[in-house]
């Protein structure tokens, strides 16, 4: 499994070195957060567009695409979105991923999305994270809310998630 290290270069570790324990993070408890994004997801956007061009730019990158599925009204998904804004973790999901955020409403808006990838009942939770590959293969199925209790992940728990996913 990779693992992320953050508060160090946020390199990808494999074997040995994965078990090592996590260097110590300024970020000690999630009060300790600083808030960059306060509605990460654009209430407006064209969705359908907007992930359509995460394709169009994972297709030329080859990395995979990350859909960030939820709403400015949850708090988890407040904190997610703050947690990829963090300066150890931007790198390593620039480096990985081709991000959109979609957002749901209160489970009535653009969910032709996650439609795409066989969701077709109702999200269990919110945020919902898609990960795809550029031709559109769903590969985290069955974890797709694995982030939805963000609020109370560390932001290490939350990168060593993503990793798993890195290509």
């Amino acid at each position: 499994m990779k693992r992320v290290l953050l508060g160090v270069a946020l390199g990808l570790m494999t074997g040995a070195a994965a078990a090592a324990p996590a260097p110590h993070l300024a970020i000690a408890s999630m009060a300790d957060l600083p808030v960059v994004e306060r509605q990460p997801y654009n209430e407006t956007a064209d969705a359908e567009a907007a992930v359509n061009a995460a394709f169009a730019r994972a297709k030329q990158s080859g990395k995979r695409v990350l859909i960030d599925l939820g709403g400015n009204w949850c708090p988890d998904c407040v904190v997610l979105a703050n947690i990829m804004q963090l300066p150890q973790m931007k790198p390593f999901i620039k480096n990985h991923f081709e991000v959109v955020a979609v957002d749901v409403g209160r489970f009535d808006k653009n969910l032709a999305i996650p439609a795409r990838f066989g969701i077709v009942q109702r999200l269990k939770g919110v945020p919902s994270v898609i990960i795809a590959e550029p031709d559109g293969k769903f590969v985290n199925q069955g974890n797709v809310s694995a982030l939805s209790d963000a609020r109370h992940m560390t932001p290490q728990s939350v990168a060593d998630w993503l990793a798993q996913w890195a290509k």
